[in-house]
């Protein structure tokens, strides 16, 4: 497990990292928005439909509550800010064991997300679009029995999929991408994101 000390660390380089890029280039990349005010400016985004305001060029966070931003997610956002380079999604969905390196985390993976998300909606999937609709104002999908498509960031929508069960075989699930993301994140970064969706359905729904 990351130390706390770890995450500062990647905190400060992801900060420096995109404080020598563009604004006005990864905001158009990202879907940003870059907001100049007199002698200032801010950078606003949607993460997990919550408004994010970061000011330029010193990247501190403000969120549309009085919650701080968390660093896992501080750290998400400039990732996914700093590894925008294409302008459109593609179509095309993949799974986490299509994204490169995702081998090493697809266990982790599974067992983090995948079958939690399974062992709680798997034999009442309806409360999926319920919960997330009121949490992540996600939409349905037409993808397996039931389905809901989350905008996680402004181009990373991710799917959650469930098929119901019957007397010849369990429940499953699945969780998508559109494969964009392979340029966007780790595979770390992927698991991490999933995670603050899932746990807080799950948490929802109980």
């Amino acid at each position: 497990m990351a130390r706390i000390d770890d995450y500062n660390t990647a905190l400060d380089i992801a900060k420096k990292e995109l404080s020598n890029r563009n604004p006005l280039h990864f905001c158009r990349l990202s879907g940003a928005l870059y907001i100049q005010e007199g002698g200032s400016a801010i950078i606003r985004l949607t993460f997990l439909n919550r408004l994010i305001t970061m000011s330029w060029p010193d990247l501190v966070f403000y969120q549309d509550s009085n919650e701080e931003v968390g660093i896992k997610k501080k750290i998400l956002i400039l990732h996914y800010l700093n590894g925008s380079k294409k302008q459109d999604l593609t179509g095309e969905l993949i799974t986490f064991q299509d994204i490169p390196s995702a081998r090493f985390y697809l266990d982790a993976f599974n067992r983090r997300v995948k079958y939690p998300l399974i062992n709680a909606f798997g034999e009442r999937p309806d409360q999926l679009p319920l919960v997330a609709k009121e949490l992540f104002g996600a939409t349905t999908s037409a993808v397996g029995d039931i389905s809901v498509l989350i905008e996680a960031l402004p181009k990373i929508p991710v799917t959650l999929v469930i098929w119901r069960g019957d007397e010849e075989f369990p429940s499953d699930g699945t969780i998508l991408f559109d494969s964009s993301i392979r340029d966007m994140l780790s595979a770390e970064d992927i698991s991490e994101l999933t995670s603050m969706i899932v746990y807080p359905l799950i948490a929802k729904a109980k």
